[in-house]
């Protein structure tokens, strides 16, 4: 299935999500799982955003948009991460009311129950969705998976909790749960929004795609083939390669060029998806980078 197939499934799985956790806080009226059916209202606005954005990285390249939209994906990571944030504040906010006036909880096995079907569903789904993310480079889809991740993690602490409540009889322990999941799901939306900037500045690929293209050029090394200022860069879930191929002056146009495609084609097979751009140079040329303006000199 592509990215968006997931998103749109994931859309779908929050909905019902919703309408389980709700329910489970109307039979219950645990604020615990009130907090946890409000994380869940953020997965449908998170992954409806990441789907307008994976549809828009997707679109090809355009005269104001040369190299492509595929950075469109890092916002909707850092959007899920201030909704996350928003939602933390709003629990926060019911959990103390609680917390200065307790309620006795009811029907707390239904609730349970109802809280515990919308983890398997959310489980099932961040697992696949987190190997896909995997497979295709999309941050939008990895950041929909974590989001949902944290909602199994916060939806088995609430349960865990409300047992608590039920055996000891500490109502108290039910809005102090909610709080806990309100800090947990702040530091999921610190990060997200960390790695949505890391994002936008053009870091540099995975240690192991970088390896597989160290190990590529090495292939080729030799007295009269030099590489040198290889820099990488990851946009959404497209991956680039700049470099240098410095070859001797006396090779004819057709050799050096023929040379620099066998290099490209070895990078692209070693790293699917790459995109390199190769300069040729001189053997005895040496090229200095301008790290001021981006621009090379040789």
């Amino acid at each position: 299935m592509q990215v968006s197939t997931y998103l749109k499934i994931s859309v779908g799985v929050a909905v019902v999500t919703i309408a389980l956790k709700t329910l489970a806080w109307w039979l219950t009226g645990s604020v615990g799982l009130l907090s946890d059916a409000m994380e869940s209202l953020v997965n449908v606005a998170g992954a409806s955003f990441a789907l307008a954005m994976v549809t828009l990285a997707a679109r090809p390249p355009d005269e104001e948009h040369p190299y492509g939209h595929h950075k469109a994906e890092y916002f909707s990571s850092g959007f899920e991460g201030v909704l996350i944030l928003v939602a933390a504040l709003a629990i926060v906010y019911a959990a103390v009311k609680r917390l200065l006036h307790p309620e006795p909880l009811e029907a707390l096995g239904p609730g349970l129950a109802l809280s515990v079907l919308s983890s398997v569903l959310n489980g099932v789904l961040a697992w696949a969705m987190l190997r896909k993310a995997r497979e295709h480079h999309s941050m939008a889809l990895e950041a929909d998976a974590r989001h949902l991740f944290t909602d199994v993690w916060t939806s088995a602490g609430v349960v865990g909790g409300l047992i608590a409540v039920h055996f000891t009889g500490w109502l108290w322990l039910d809005p102090v749960l909610a709080i806990a999941v309100a800090l947990n799901i702040v530091r999921e939306a610190l990060s997200l929004l960390k790695r949505s900037a890391d994002g936008l500045m053009d870091h540099a690929l995975d240690p192991q795609d970088q390896a597989r293209i160290e190990q590529t050029l090495r292939r080729f090394d030799s007295p009269q083939v030099r590489f040198d200022h290889v820099t990488t860069r990851r946009a959404g879930q497209r991956r680039f390669v700049d470099l240098h191929l410095h070859l001797p002056a006396d090779w004819p146009l057709g050799r050096a060029a023929a040379m620099r495609g066998e290099v490209e084609r070895a990078l692209m097979a070693a790293v699917p998806g790459l995109r390199a751009t190769i300069q040729l140079l001189s053997f005895d040329v040496e090229a200095h980078v301008d790290e001021r303006h981006g621009e090379t000199t040789s």
